[in-house]
């Protein structure tokens, strides 16, 4: 495995962070307090090539690989984790099943506009009784000649405000639970289709996250994704590759806090010296740093195993799981350091603690991540 960027790679993480500073970072925390879906943003992240970062050049896509999407991640988050995820989701939930599964036609007309930023896609699976139990799931999808007609509701769907095609789980067969589940390919302005309001949440506010419903929405067959009940394994297949989006998404707002951490302990003076001299925030500040660094290393492991197309849904879990619960332990540190100052709207890292929170909850709980890890240790 390589753990050095190579010169490709590194240039991407220079423009990136070029882009992410000039443009994401000045409007971070206005997003943040307001809640308003930053679009303009998806487009021009478009237009760079960065919404479909995995996805070969055929199809829309920059054509690089998963270690490249995560240095995206990454550079996004560590100045806004609202941007990060909206494009986490783009790439890992809705290009890559797509690309996966899809037939030529549906990678031509829904892939390669995902791929270039000219739409946005969301991924609906979580409904109000179907979280962690994915198979629970109660909308249907009931065939009626060469439609499919979708009736239900999803909760938590991250993009879902402003997005233009969703990637939408429903039963068509509920006693045969997750083998009667099938994926659909959903355009967001056909009948039957609605979307209720912002969710307004600790953290990550402008995500778009909402609830969507679906009442007699009528959708062709050919725009089935995968087979007839093979929904659940494209979800669980998908949620391995968002997995490690997410855990970039953790070590940029680490990595974001960790830096402001350090510049405010050299400024900040108490019995007239800094307090980074003292020995309890210089333990604070080793410790954030080795976290952060095993972090990504773990990160860049899960994103080479996927590049190298053998089964990595041990060293997703095991990314997602370190990650996100580093990142808590950082962000808290880092607000620790800057005291009170560190609780106030003033500086930033109140919003890197509550943005750190929700890795551990989406895309599969910590919990969900030690059950995932635990099965595939014993079955090895």
């Amino acid at each position: 495995m390589r753990i050095q960027l190579n010169e490709e790679q590194r240039l991407l993480q220079d423009s990136v962070r070029r882009f992410a500073e000039g443009e994401v970072a000045p409007r971070a925390k206005a997003i943040d307090e307001s809640g308003e879906f930053p679009r303009d943003f998806f487009r021009l992240a478009g237009e760079l090539g960065l919404a479909g970062v995995a996805v070969p050049e055929r199809w829309g896509g920059a054509g690089m690989d998963t270690v490249s999407y995560c240095l995206v991640i990454e550079a996004i988050s560590r100045v806004c984790a609202t941007s990060g995820v909206i494009l986490s989701v783009n790439n890992s939930l809705v290009c890559d099943p797509i690309l996966q599964f899809g037939n030529d036609a549906q990678k031509e007309e829904f892939l390669m506009p995902l791929a270039a930023g000219k739409i946005l896609g969301c991924f609906a699976l979580t409904e109000p009784g179907a979280g962690s139990d994915a198979a629970a799931l109660r909308a249907t999808a009931t065939r009626d000649g060469d439609e499919y007609v979708l009736n239900g509701n999803k909760v938590f769907i991250t993009n879902g405000t402003d997005a233009d095609v969703a990637l939408v789980f429903a039963s068509v067969d509920p006693e045969k639970r997750h083998k009667g589940i099938s994926a659909f390919l959903v355009p967001c302005d056909v009948p039957g289709f609605s979307r209720g309001g912002h969710e307004y949440k600790l953290g990550v506010n402008a995500s778009g996250t909402t609830e969507l419903a679906f009442s007699d929405c009528r959708v062709p067959e050919r725009f089935r994704l995968g087979e007839e009940g093979e929904g659940f394994k494209i979800a669980m297949r998908t949620l391995d590759g968002g997995r490690i989006g997410i855990a970039a998404q953790a070590v940029g707002i680490a990595q974001s806090a960790f830096e402001e951490a350090l510049h405010y302990a050299g400024e900040r003076e108490q019995f007239g010296k800094p307090i980074a001299s003292f020995q309890a925030i210089q333990f604070y500040l080793a410790d954030m740093s080795t976290e952060i660094d095993a972090g990504r290393l773990l990160t860049w492991k899960a994103a080479w195993a996927k590049d190298t197309k053998k089964r990595y849904t041990l060293e997703a879990a095991q990314a997602k799981l370190f990650t996100s619960e580093m990142a808590q332990k950082v962000t808290n540190k880092a607000l620790q350091i800057h005291g009170g100052y560190g609780y106030t709207k003033e500086y930033n890292v109140e919003r890197y603690f509550r943005d750190a929170r929700i890795t551990e909850i989406y895309e599969g709980t910590s919990e969900i991540q030690k059950l995932v890890i635990a099965a595939a240790i014993l079955d090895a």
